[in-house]
């Protein structure tokens, strides 16, 4: 049995889910521009990558293929900006802000 995982019911400290997770409201804006780029055929399908680090929710085109983007939390940033970042299929920052809805709804996502 694995004994990292943790069972959270009812949490009412908001700074776990902060520090730990996506929270409602960024996984709101998140999922609902997943469901943009699917109704155009653009993306297929998606993931969660947790780590102690960060979070990131990837983008696959083809479900059999690697992540085409990761949108990513970093838990602990180094500066401001690098809260939030958008990396390719290599890790390199595409974009980065720190705020997630500024990053996500000023990417040209045909485009990048």
């Amino acid at each position: 049995m694995n004994r990292n995982l943790k069972l959270v019911i009812n949490n009412s400290i908001k700074s776990y889910e902060e520090k730990f997770f996506f929270e409602k409201g960024e996984l709101k804006i998140i999922l609902d521009l997943y469901a943009k780029m699917v109704s155009n055929g653009s993306w297929k399908d998606y993931g969660l990558n947790i780590s102690n680090k960060q979070v990131s929710f990837s983008v696959f085109k083809n479900s059999a293929e690697n992540a085409i983007y990761n949108i990513c939390k970093n838990f602990k940033p180094n500066s401001k900006n690098l809260k939030y970042c958008i990396t390719d299929s290599r890790g390199r920052i595409l974009k980065n802000s720190h705020d997630l809805e500024n990053l996500i709804n000023k990417i040209n996502w045909k485009k990048l």
